[in-house]
């Protein structure tokens, strides 16, 4: 399969500059870049859909530059609504680190470039810049960008000089790999393609040069129809543990989230979130269709994208976990020490001889005493699959279950 032919077929497709997507077949200069801030210390499924289209890329023969933004992160992406608070500049170098190495991690290739736009603008003087960059750019353009209108319109809430110099710098950037290494293809979520443009423009204009920008859509949770991504509130993290702002997923829930996609969405995940190629997922989508109670795509899915985030052995295992932890047969009172030990790899763990209400609060199943008591109350909490209905203090080995797929390990 072509490039152009996967992108299409995984649906890494929204807008782009290029007129027929079979040029990216043939296209002379194999380079792009990708970008994020370092807003966050860890980046989400939604980051990591862009990514899997940049590893797509990568596959069929091209070069990466993954930027990480010190400089964009300290002015911030503009939202649609209102303004982006300041991050502390120790807060933005600690995420720069936490999001490169995840961002290394799944684009694996041996030819990664990694660049921080920090590295030309922090000694950029400002009337440089200005007469550089800001001389080029009418007002007019820049007022009918999208998210402008969406701030300085009926109903908006503004917006500071800073945000709204935000696509200069971003179209900066562009300019800058284009004129140190060659690169003249931008990938970025439908999000950014106004932004990106600004770079076409600068390389246009001071370059004399041609240059391209490849958008993916980015992907909407069906059940909420909301987009995958931290602004939403539905945040589903890269990072398993917590590097200091509560900002991750733990192995365990992140393969959790895909097994549980629905049927009508888990036929566009699968071709977004894993390495599966087409033949595989059609032969898995085939089966599924045919006995969707067994759930096989979701189970692929869960297993798929759990290696390309977390690696192969990670997913082996919480997949062996989870296939344990429900059955039906499981008798909970059986596992060995050992057993209970490769669970806590995975599982929240509580020390024996608490009350358990204060492990269900201490461990994320209950927001309060009182909710915990009337999880209890209502039957929706096993220890060692046996229903409890009343406070008790567990001082044995167990395993506490709530609901249908929320556990802590007692040791």
């Amino acid at each position: 399969m072509k490039l152009s032919e996967e992108l299409e077929y995984r649906g890494f497709y929204a807008k782009t500059t290029i007129d027929d997507i079979a040029e990216l077949d043939t296209r002379a200069s194999k380079k792009f870049y990708w970008g994020a801030d370092p807003s966050a210390d860890s980046l989400t499924i939604g980051n990591l859909a862009a990514l899997m289209m940049c590893a797509c890329f990568v596959r069929h023969g091209y070069k990466p530059y993954l930027l990480v933004g010190g400089a964009t992160g300290q002015i911030g992406d503009p939202k649609e609504n209102d303004e982006r608070e300041l991050k502390a500049l120790d807060e933005i170098e600690h995420n720069k680190v936490c999001i490169r190495e995840q961002i290394k991690r799944i684009i694996s290739a041996p030819d990664v470039t990694m660049v921080d736009n920090l590295d030309w603008f922090r000694e950029m003087k400002y009337l440089d810049f200005l007469r550089e960059v800001g001389k080029v750019f009418s007002m007019t353009q820049l007022l009918d960008r999208q998210f402008v209108q969406n701030r300085i319109g009926e109903g908006g809430g503004g917006i500071s000089y800073a945000e709204f110099s935000y696509t200069l710098i971003q179209g900066y950037d562009f300019l800058h790999l284009y004129r140190e290494h060659g690169v003249d293809l931008q990938l970025c979520g439908a999000d950014q393609y106004g932004n990106t443009t600004s770079g076409i423009h600068l390389i246009k204009r001071l370059e004399n040069g041609v240059a391209d920008v490849w958008s993916t859509p980015l992907v909407i949770d069906p059940v909420t129809g909301r987009k995958f991504g931290k602004s939403e509130g539905n945040a589903v993290w890269l990072a398993a543990t917590d590097n200091g702002s509560g900002n991750y997923t733990p192995i365990f829930d992140f393969y959790q989230f895909w097994l549980n996609q629905t049927d009508e969405a888990v036929e566009y995940l699968i071709k977004i979130y894993t390495l599966l190629d087409k033949e595989e997922i059609e032969g898995i989508l085939a089966k599924h269709r045919e006995h969707p109670e067994e759930r096989l795509a979701q189970r692929a899915l869960a297993r798929g994208a759990t290696e390309v985030v977390h690696g192969k052995e990670n997913a082996r295992a919480v997949e062996s976990l989870v296939k344990v932890l429900f059955d039906k047969n499981t008798d909970f009172t059986e596992f060995s020490e050992d057993e209970l030990r490769e669970f806590a790899d995975y599982l929240p763990v509580a020390e024996k001889g608490k009350m358990l209400v204060d492990i269900l609060i201490d461990n994320g199943l209950a927001e309060s005493k009182k909710k915990a008591r009337e999880y209890i109350g209502q039957g929706a909490i096993t220890v060692n699959g046996i229903k409890i209905k009343e406070d008790v203090e567990i001082s044995q080995t167990a395993i506490v279950k709530k609901g249908k797929n929320k556990f802590v390990i007692v040791k």
